[in-house]
């Protein structure tokens, strides 16, 4: 069931010149999915966020919320969306961490025997508890992010706009965080748009990317059909000593080398591969220039791999 639609959002900034941010982009989001919205700063992705939240005003284009039009009905888009937008800037200064949490429950109608547990169990997991009577003004980067999710939280909306929720967070939170945003959409029937620049999140929590640049999509599809588009068969060996410079060119000629480094033991070579029987023709290489392998195995790619090459080749075109 689809619960999020965007067709031919267009959003042009006017000011000495004018720039297309986004141009004529369309996907949708169905129901409980966790969708990662990639690109490079720049790209679109926090205006698209903003557009579906309805701060900005797109020139053209349409925006469904569960069937709605969210363009001409604002407060429709209000009530069942909420957002973490550029971090920090989410949440109220002069407010305490509780008074902030408490705002934006009662700001969305949240019943207040409800709210108050679950405000508590916010506080708990962001580690907020000695800080719960402190302003938002006085509080660490780090600790205005982990509030400024759990505002985003604690209105307990369908759908999640979590524009770099891990911004700020230390390497145990985030972690925490990936199995929360999961949580969201499998206990509590969340749909979340994630956009981060951190791809382990990406890839551990969503089912689908969503690639942008210059304004456009470029591509959208499930994690794994991704992946499998682009992989190649790559080798990594680990070989005894250094390379004479000579062997390296020639290697390098011979086969399409990604990585050859030498750290004064062992030189670490990762080769990749269109067929799996060049294998034989590296080890006949190795062979015939007496390399002593240390060690060897098969590398797939992650998709902060697969995110460069397909950014790296749209700017070509």
């Amino acid at each position: 069931m689809t619960i999020l639609e965007v067709n031919n959002l267009t959003k042009i900034y006017k000011d000495k010149k004018e720039t297309k941010a986004l141009d004529n982009i369309s996907f949708s989001i169905n129901k409980n999915e966790i969708v990662g919205l990639l690109g490079p700063n720049g790209a679109g992705k926090t205006t698209t966020i903003k557009c579906i939240c309805n701060l900005i005003l797109p020139n053209s284009g349409k925006i469904f919320i569960k069937g709605v039009d969210a363009v001409k009905n604002s407060s429709f888009a209000l009530t069942n969306v909420s957002s973490v937008l550029e971090g920090n800037r989410n949440i109220y200064w002069r407010m305490t961490v509780k008074e902030n949490l408490k705002f934006f429950a009662g700001l969305q109608g949240v019943n207040k025997k409800k709210s108050v547990p679950y405000i508590e169990e916010l506080i708990d997991f962001f580690n907020l508890k000695e800080k719960i009577n402190t302003q938002a003004r006085f509080l660490s980067r780090g600790m205005q992010q982990k509030l400024a999710v759990g505002c985003a939280f604690v209105r307990d909306t369908e759908i999640l706009l979590l524009d770099e929720p891990t911004l700020g967070l230390d390497v145990e939170t985030t972690h925490e965080m990936r199995g929360l945003i999961k949580k969201k959409a499998k206990d509590e029937d969340k749909t979340i748009l994630l956009s981060s620049h951190n791809m382990k999140l990406i890839e551990d929590v969503c089912e689908k990317v969503i690639i942008i640049t210059k304004g456009r999509i470029v591509v959208m599809d499930d994690i794994t059909n991704i992946k499998n588009l682009f992989a190649i068969k790559s080798f990594v060996f680990d070989i005894a000593g250094d390379l004479a410079e000579t062997n390296k060119k020639e290697m390098e000629k011979k086969f399409n080398v990604s990585k050859c480094i030498a750290n004064g033991y062992s030189t670490t070579i990762q080769i990749e591969m269109k067929e799996t029987v060049e294998i034989y023709n590296i080890m006949d290489f190795f062979k015939s220039k007496n390399f002593d392998i240390l060690r060897f195995e098969t590398q797939q790619p992650d998709l902060e791999e697969i995110y460069l090459k397909i950014v790296k080749k749209d700017e070509i075109h």
